[in-house]
């Protein structure tokens, strides 16, 4: 299903773990609707200015979120967010660009170092809280920055 120009459903379900332990990571209408809104927000835009993004890890079914370690309130369930990496850009980059050009609720520098993070979680979930965090340490902990 396609849902913007340059992104389709199956990117945002693809998941290796999902396929070996045979979970099914199919969102409902409402999850779609929310994938929908994420890619119309945020991802369209920054791939129409900033090249293509590869979606590392985007909706999880409660399954499947268990199975990775997610939290259970993680924005990935309800298809609100997604973990991506710029592929024409820095990830950095695309971080900045996503304050500076949408409205997000999360903003997430996720490990490697600050000024090359190793991918970005970014969401749109509705309480639209525009926090930029940073993750440190094992375990992990989110740190609020400015980028």
């Amino acid at each position: 299903m396609q849902l913007t120009a340059n992104f389709t459903l199956e990117e945002f379900t693809r998941s290796t773990t999902a396929d070996r332990l045979g979970i099914d990571n199919t969102p409902n209408a409402t999850e779609i609707a929310n994938i929908r809104m994420l890619c119309i927000q945020i991802l369209q835009p920054a791939r129409s200015v900033l090249g293509a993004i590869r979606i590392s890890s985007g909706f999880r079914s409660a399954a499947l979120n268990a199975a990775v370690g997610g939290v259970p309130n993680s924005a990935h369930r309800l298809g609100f967010a997604a973990d991506v990496i710029p592929l024409d850009v820095g990830t950095l980059d695309l971080a900045k660009w996503i304050k500076n050009n949408t409205r997000f609720d999360q903003v997430i520098l996720e490990f490697g170092t600050p000024q090359n993070p190793n991918w970005i979680h970014v969401s749109v979930d509705p309480r639209g809280r525009m926090e930029i965090l940073r993750a440190v340490g094992n375990p992990t902990r989110y740190v609020r920055v400015t980028i």
